[in-house]
């Protein structure tokens, strides 16, 4: 195997490490020494790809946005209808099965972190307007009548209920199953004419 491919090799492992402690031990127990114990190697590899906790939770985001980016342009190409689309993209990021509820739990545990670090936060909201932006899309596409205006309130608002179902599931899964939350959001696509 070639050193460009162990490379390549270690940051995968790194990159998984980092996702599991995030998403399984939480924010508080994002260290370099955790990730090393759970990617089966030592501090100084670690330290060598990221030099402390910060760059830990950047990488992480980071790995949320290209996993969840590439998902959602799947589940927006496969769809056979654009208010198919819209509620594919929606629902894969509320918190309806493991994979979700730990994708919410990274996002959150960024989020807590992000609120007091400019770089952190300009990630977080660069990722956050490209998501907007993709939601006000398909809205549009979905409710070509709408103005503008009502466009953007309605795909805040959906927004909004699937973030917020999305971290209340994760933190309270039996509260917030998720057959609820998909009738849930059909409720809202249904109030809002786009079901």
């Amino acid at each position: 195997m070639s050193r460009s491919a162990d490379r390549s090799a270690q940051g995968a492992a790194l990159s998984r490490a980092v996702w599991d402690v995030l998403a399984t031990q939480g924010l508080e127990r994002l260290t370099v020494r955790s990730v090393a114990a759970a990617a089966g190697c030592t501090t100084g590899l670690v330290m060598h790809r990221f030099p402390n906790r910060r760059a830990l939770l950047l990488h992480a985001r980071q790995l949320l946005h290209e996993v969840t980016l590439a998902r959602v342009e799947a589940l927006e190409a496969a769809a056979p209808t654009i208010r198919a689309a819209l509620r594919a993209i929606l629902l894969q990021g509320m918190s309806i099965d493991e994979q979700n509820r730990q994708e919410a739990v990274v996002w959150l545990g960024f989020l807590a972190s992000a609120i007091s670090d400019d770089e952190l936060i300009a990630e977080h909201r660069r990722n956050n307007h490209s998501w907007r932006t993709r939601v006000e899309r398909l809205t549009a596409a979905a409710a070509p009548d709408w103005a503008p205006a009502r466009v953007s309130s309605v795909a805040l608002a959906l927004i909004a209920m699937t973030e917020g179902a999305a971290a209340l599931g994760a933190a309270d899964p039996a509260a917030f199953p998720a057959t609820q939350q998909v009738e849930m959001l059909d409720a809202a696509l249904i109030a809002f004419g786009l079901f």
